[in-house]
C-alpha cells in the first residue's frame, strides 16, 4: 500500500517537538506544587518542631496563587506567554529558595507564612500561562490529543511529587524545597521558544478585544468545580474510608487508605489514555463523565464492603481525566483569544475553590453527606451544562 501525501502530511503529537517540550515544562512547573505539602511539613518539623506549621504554610501557599492568579492571568495575555512564564518560573524559584533559607535562620512560623504566600503568589499564573501556551504551541486537530495525554501526565506527576519529597527529606529536611526550585528552573529552560502555531500577533493587548462570555463558560467551569470537590472529598476521606473496611485502631487502615488512593489514580491515569487515544469534546461525553462521578460518588458514600468502593473509585477515577480535558477544550474555543489566560486563571481558581470546598465538607459534615454533596454537584453541573450548552434551544447569539 502506498502512502498518500495527505498522509504524510497529517501531523503527528508524537513527533510533534515543541509539544514535548511544552509537556516537559509543564510537568515539571507541577511538581513543586505536588511538593509542596511534604516540603513544607519536613521544614516545620524540623525547624519549629510542629508539623501544624507546615500545614499553615501550604493553605498560605494556596491562597497566595489564587489572589493573584487571575490579575497575573491578565497580564500574560498582554505579553508572549514564553516570556511571561520565563519570568514567573524565575521568580518562582528564588522564593522557593527563599522559604528554605527563612527557616534555617530561625525566623518565627508568621515570617514562614508570608515566605510561603509569596512563593505561591510567584507561581499562581503559571497554570493558565502554561495552557494558553498550549493553544500557540500545537495545531487545532491535535489539540484534544494533546490536552488527553497531559491529563495523563498530570496523574503521573502527582504520584511523583509526594514521592520525590519524601525521599529528598529523608537526606536532608531543606532538600525538598531546594528540589521545588530546580525544578521550577528545569521548567524555565525547556520551555518552548517559539509559538509555531500561533495566529494574530503575540502578546495582543485586551484593550478593544472580545469579552469572555461567562454564560458561555459557566457550564464548563461547573465541571471543574465538581472534578475538584468531588476528588477532594474522596482523597481526604481516604482514611475513614478505609476504617469502615479493617479494624478501627491500629495501622491497617493507613495502608488500606493509601491502596485506595492509589486505585483512584490508577483508574484516573487508564481514563485519560484512553480519552487521549479514542475521545471526543463533545457536550454529550462532558454529561456522561459527570453521570459516572455521580454514580460513582454515590457508591463509595453509601456503598458497603470492598468491592462496591473499589468499583466506585474506579467509576469516579475514570471519568476525571476525560472530563477535565473536554472542559479544558471547550473553555479554549470559547474563550476570546486575547483573554484566554484569565479565563483559564478563572477556571484554576474555580477548580482550587472546588478542593476546598471538598475538604471544608468533611471538616463540618460527616464522611457520607460531604461524598454525596460531591455527586450532587455533578448532577447539577450536568443541569448546568445543558442549560449553557450552544443548542438550538439556549443559543444566544451565532457563532
Amino acid at each position: 500500500m502506498t502512502t498518500t501525501g495527505t498522509d504524510r502530511a497529517r501531523p503527528s503529537l508524537l513527533r510533534h517537538r515543541p509539544y514535548w517540550r511544552w509537556s516537559a515544562a509543564t510537568q515539571f512547573s507541577r511538581l513543586p506544587g505536588t511538593m509542596a505539602p511534604l516540603a513544607f511539613t519536613a521544614l516545620t518539623t524540623t525547624t519549629t518542631g510542629s508539623y501544624r506549621a507546615g500545614a499553615m504554610m501550604m493553605v498560605a501557599f494556596v491562597a497566595g496563587q489564587l489572589a493573584v492568579s487571575i490579575p497575573v492571568g491578565r497580564l500574560l495575555d498582554r505579553t508572549a506567554p514564553s516570556r511571561g512564564l520565563r519570568r514567573l518560573l524565575w521568580c518562582s524559584a528564588g522564593t522557593a529558595l527563599a522559604v528554605g533559607a527563612a527557616a534555617r535562620v530561625g525566623v518565627p512560623v508568621w515570617g514562614l507564612l508570608v515566605a510561603a504566600g509569596v512563593c505561591g503568589a510567584a507561581a499562581g499564573g503559571l497554570s493558565a500561562g502554561f495552557r494558553t501556551l498550549l493553544a500557540r504551541t500545537v495545531p487545532e486537530e491535535l489539540l484534544l490529543r494533546a490536552v488527553g495525554v497531559d491529563a495523563t501526565l498530570l496523574e503521573v506527576v502527582i504520584i511523583a511529587g509526594p514521592a520525590l519529597a519524601v525521599a529528598s527529606a529523608g537526606w536532608s529536611p531543606w532538600a525538598p524545597v531546594v528540589g521545588m526550585a530546580a525544578a521550577f528552573v528545569i521548567s524555565s529552560l525547556v520551555l518552548p521558544v517559539g509559538t509555531p502555531c500561533a495566529t494574530g500577533t503575540e502578546g495582543e493587548s485586551d484593550a478593544g478585544a472580545e469579552p469572555i462570555d461567562w454564560f458561555r463558560t459557566l457550564g464548563w467551569l461547573a465541571c471543574l468545580f465538581t472534578i475538584g470537590q468531588l476528588l477532594a472529598a474522596v482523597e481526604v476521606g481516604a482514611l475513614p474510608l478505609a476504617a469502615r473496611l479493617t479494624e478501627p485502631e491500629g495501622r491497617a487502615h493507613h495502608h488500606t487508605a493509601a491502596s485506595l488512593i492509589a486505585v483512584l489514580a490508577v483508574a484516573s491515569i487508564l481514563g485519560s489514555t484512553l480519552f487521549a487515544w479514542r475521545g471526543r469534546a463533545t457536550t454529550a461525553l462532558a454529561v456522561l463523565c459527570l453521570s459516572g462521578l455521580a454514580a460513582g460518588g454515590a457508591v463509595v458514600a453509601f456503598g458497603d464492603g470492598w468491592f462496591p468502593l473499589v468499583g466506585g473509585l474506579v467509576l469516579v477515577g475514570s471519568c476525571t481525566g476525560p472530563l477535565r480535558a473536554v472542559s479544558s477544550v471547550n473553555l479554549q474555543r470559547v474563550l476570546p483569544r486575547a483573554r484566554r489566560s484569565e479565563g483559564f486563571s478563572v477556571a484554576h481558581v474555580v477548580q482550587t475553590v472546588g478542593f476546598a470546598s471538598g475538604s471544608l465538607g468533611l471538616g463540618a459534615l460527616d464522611l457520607d453527606t460531604a461524598i454525596a454533596l460531591g455527586a450532587g454537584s455533578a448532577v447539577a453541573s450536568a443541569v448546568c451544562l445543558w442549560v449553557t450548552s450552544p443548542g438550538p434551544a439556549f443559543r444566544r447569539r451565532p457563532r
